[in-house]
């Protein structure tokens, strides 16, 4: 958590030290609802790293979805805001002519991904606003796996942190357009079974997540 700690003071510093550029708007004020969707690549971390394998290009990537909530408070030169996301990605592992790529953790396919966090945000003007972000972001990956006659049905549960940057744009009529960049990191998981079965105790590994997202949203 300490890199989400430095973006956010960081953000708070550079928001000081700017001018007041922006006029007196609700542009960036109150709650907020928005569509996001985006590039989604996660990759095994450089303590699984597998070197060996030239063709092994260790990533699943794919498109990710998703819905967003926040709510913004404008202080001036400076917005800070609380918000949360439910998004999902058509990522997967891929056997390419029976040539596995193996990404880390096993034949999964990427599951749904939460996200509860914190941004603080400079306006550029009266319609831009510049964000740093950061907070707690939980994703799973679903398992395949079959017997030849049976699939069972597990995923890993992972826990970890999300940092990231972007722009928002003020449209007309409460409306908002916004692209970012973040990174994730899990570095805890867990296998959570279908049915009675009892998950397993919390387990270390090393995934990253690079996404670029744009949204649309409107505020209230």
């Amino acid at each position: 958590m300490k890199t989400t700690a430095a973006l956010l003071v960081a953000g708070s510093m550079l928001a000081v030290a700017t001018p007041a550029m922006a006029q007196d708007s609700d542009n960036f004020d109150g709650f907020r609802l928005e569509a996001l969707a985006g590039y989604d690549v996660a990759q095994a971390g450089s303590t699984v790293d597998d070197d060996s394998a030239a063709d092994n290009d260790q990533s699943i990537e794919g498109l990710a979805y998703g819905i967003g909530a926040g709510y913004d408070f404008d202080a001036g030169g400076v917005v800070l805001g609380l918000e949360a996301e439910y998004a999902g990605s058509t990522a997967e592992v891929e056997f390419d002519d029976g040539d596995y790529e193996g990404f880390g953790i096993g034949n999964v396919s990427a599951g749904r991904d939460l996200y509860l966090g914190a941004r603080v945000g400079v306006k550029a003007n009266d319609d831009l606003l510049v964000y740093a972000k950061g907070g707690y972001t939980n994703a799973t990956f679903d398992i395949r796996s079959s017997d030849g006659a049976n699939e069972y049905r597990a995923d890993i549960d992972t826990d970890g942190y999300r940092v990231g940057a972007g722009l928002e744009y003020a449209l007309s009529g409460k409306t908002f357009a916004k692209v970012e960049y973040r990174y994730s990191n899990y570095s805890q998981g867990e296998l959570d079974f279908e049915g009675d079965r009892p998950d397993t105790a919390d387990f270390d590994l090393d995934l990253d997540r690079h996404q670029v997202m744009a949204g649309f949203g409107m505020r209230f």
